[in-house]
């Protein structure tokens, strides 16, 4: 689609017509602000833009015949409220004419997400969707998720419906294909295969471990597989592995069993069976007391590819048709469609939006109603989910379950996260330095899950921030892809909030990009220019973007106490292990020394170093300490 910026591909010619009066809302006026604009408008198609006293936009329409339009707003006894509270506003308008009916529709699609007026239908989840790039610049190609432009070289399937699609479809062409997902400037410095390697998600190219011709089989293999044609990859590595077995190649065999498991487990964990549907995009629309969802559907060669729900604004008092119309308009501004769009009603601008999104596309799209079948099956099956979304949303009262989709919504997460890990670090000049991690979810923290890591300084010393960081995240992530690579049940996070800014989130980013580890969200919280006084943190995100939210967001509260509680854990448990070393004795590394001979120590000789420097025979003089464990303490000072 073209760029919201850039309306000049349309030849359009853009006026502008004022009327000045009072600012505040006046129902007499905006209707003669209107009637000064009708008088010159031609009867060609365009867009018109209603704006008020301070040049806002109200609202953006596309019409057929200009004139004939925008005459209907002057006869504000037919308007519904809605109309009538955007005329009595609208102060002036702007017209830009355009060749064609359809190239008026992706302009008002455009500038609809340009200016996102206050009466338009606004699809509220903008995001950018991502996209599976298998590159095409290396001899050994790389597979990765990918968002917004597309310069980089290689084959590009999508969208899908969510990260979480992508990230487990990511998942799957690892095991199945053993495709690098590292950078390439990581695979040139490898000289031992990474843990992707030893958990089989990897074929390891990086240190020969396979040739460039096995490993362009791979990259075939995983191209038909994304094209839908896994009944053929199946029948391959089945003849593969029976071939293999015949030459006693029990090694090769077992591999290519292992890989054949994960393709039947993928193709029966397919939440839609779209086999035979081939490219499709399916939209249904629900509605209840006002409010209406809509239910995306992505199919690509058969597989599903994901599946999202929409909850647009401004919908009230809005015909149920114009809104599943607008919404598809905004919706494909970025992303490419389907050959196939599947509607679950007849919309009376079928053809215009066809035409309109072929013409953008570059190649035909039909929109259709599916009668029987297959598609008709799919259809039922949209329907319900947007019913039953829009139910679980209506029925969202608690206020946790409101802060998690809004997070969800601000970070860019598929769903609500189910687990949120928060790291930070304590010490003091590089003393008893440790770091620890809270863990929340929707039913709040889960403290019997929350982490002390003492920091060994391994990455660095003890009072570098970014090394402590990456010392946390390697020995907690690590971990965590050898314990459970598969990533079942709940240990995985959702979400991963760093305290501190720009440094501390890159040295968490880098360290999981090590494990090769890219589909966990990682955000930086830093203090904002005024040390958090105002409230403002900044928010600092992998991708480069760095936002503050409003000072009285819910949702900056929610994530202020998840900052405070690591504070609080962090800082306790460094207190608490400051404590133990000031009270700590030399007689604490005695091996076989409990606190009742300690004591008796400590008591005779009055002090650590004392019982230290005392020679055996006074040791043995101790009472209660028998010959054997003053030796033993003897032993343990001198016989080193």
């Amino acid at each position: 689609m073209s760029s919201p910026n850039a309306p000049d591909r349309f030849n359009e010619a853009q006026t502008t017509y004022t009327v000045r009066g009072s600012e505040a809302p006046d129902l007499e006026a905006g209707v003669a602000a209107i009637r000064n604009v009708v008088a010159t408008l031609p009867l060609r198609p365009g867009v018109y833009r209603m704006q008020d006293a301070k040049g806002d936009v109200l609202y953006v329409g596309k019409a057929r015949q200009l004139k004939s339009r925008v005459t209907n707003y002057t006869q504000f006894k037919t308007l519904s409220k809605r109309l009538q509270r955007m005329v009595s506003q609208t102060r002036s308008m702007t017209i830009v004419t355009t060749n064609n009916e359809a190239e008026a529709l992706l302009l008002e699609a455009q500038l609809i997400k340009r200016y996102r007026p206050a009466y338009n239908v606004l699809l509220r989840d903008d995001k950018s969707f991502p996209f599976i790039l298998l590159r095409a610049d290396h001899d050994f190609p790389r597979i990765q998720k990918h968002r917004g432009a597309r310069r980089a070289k290689g084959n590009y399937y999508g969208p899908f419906a969510s990260a979480g699609s992508v990230n487990n479809t990511l998942n799957a062409l690892q095991k199945l294909f053993l495709l690098r997902s590292c950078t390439d400037g990581f695979f040139k410095t490898r000289d031992r295969p990474c843990l992707l390697y030893q958990i089989k998600r990897c074929s390891a190219p990086c240190v020969g471990k396979i040739d460039p011709a096995g490993y362009a089989e791979l990259v075939d293999d995983s191209k038909s597989f994304l094209a839908g044609k896994a009944t053929d990859v199946q029948a391959k590595l089945g003849a593969e592995m029976q071939q293999a077995a015949e030459a006693m190649d029990f090694e090769r065999a077992t591999v290519l069993r292992d890989r054949l498991r994960a393709l039947t487990f993928i193709q029966g964990t397919q939440a839609i069976n779209a086999e035979g549907v081939g490219d499709a995009d399916i939209f249904a629309l629900a509605c209840h007391e006002g409010v209406m969802g809509i239910q995306a559907f992505f199919i690509r060669g058969g597989q599903n590819w994901g599946h999202r729900s929409f909850f647009p604004a401004h919908t009230a008092d809005v015909p149920q048709d114009e809104v599943l119309s607008q919404f598809l308009m905004q919706f494909y501004e970025e992303v490419p469609p389907a050959k196939q769009v599947l509607l679950d009603r007849e919309l009376p601008e079928a053809e215009l939006l066809a035409q309109a999104l072929g013409e953008a596309a570059g190649y035909r799209v039909a929109l259709s109603v599916p009668q029987r079948g297959d598609r008709r099956r799919l259809m039922e099956q949209a329907t319900r989910n947007a019913k039953e979304a829009l139910e679980r949303r209506l029925a969202e009262s608690t206020t946790q379950a409101r802060l998690l989709r809004e997070v969800a919504e601000l970070f860019d997460l598929a769903e609500p996260p189910a687990r949120i890990e928060v790291y930070d670090n304590s010490h003091i000049q590089g003393t008893n330095a440790l770091g620890a991690m809270v863990v929340a979810g929707p039913e709040g923290f889960r403290k019997g899950q929350y982490r002390k890591f003492n920091i060994k300084g391994n990455e660095a010393a003890t009072d570098d921030d970014f090394g402590m960081m990456r010392e946390v995240f390697r020995r907690r992530f690590a971990r965590q892809l050898e314990e459970n690579p598969d990533r079942d049940g709940d240990t995985w996070p959702d979400l991963v909030l760093v305290d501190g800014g720009r440094g501390q989130l890159n040295a968490a980013k880098a360290v999981l990009e090590d494990l090769g580890i890219e589909d966990v969200c990682l955000v930086g919280v830093a203090k904002g220019p005024h040390h958090g006084r105002d409230g403002r943190e900044v928010f600092h995100l992998a991708d480069g973007r760095e936002f503050q939210l409003p000072v009285n967001s819910p949702v900056l509260f929610y994530l202020q106490r998840l900052r405070d509680e690591v504070h609080r854990f962090a800082i306790g448990a460094h207190r608490d292990k400051r404590a133990k070393a000031i009270g700590a004795s030399p007689l604490d590394e005695v091996p076989g020394i409990g606190p009742a001979r300690k004591k008796a120590l400590l008591m005779h000789f009055g002090t650590g170093r004392a019982v230290r420097n005392a020679s055996l025979a006074d040791l043995q003089q101790a009472p209660g300490v028998s010959a054997a464990v003053a030796q033993q303490v003897y032993d343990f000072y001198h016989a080193r």
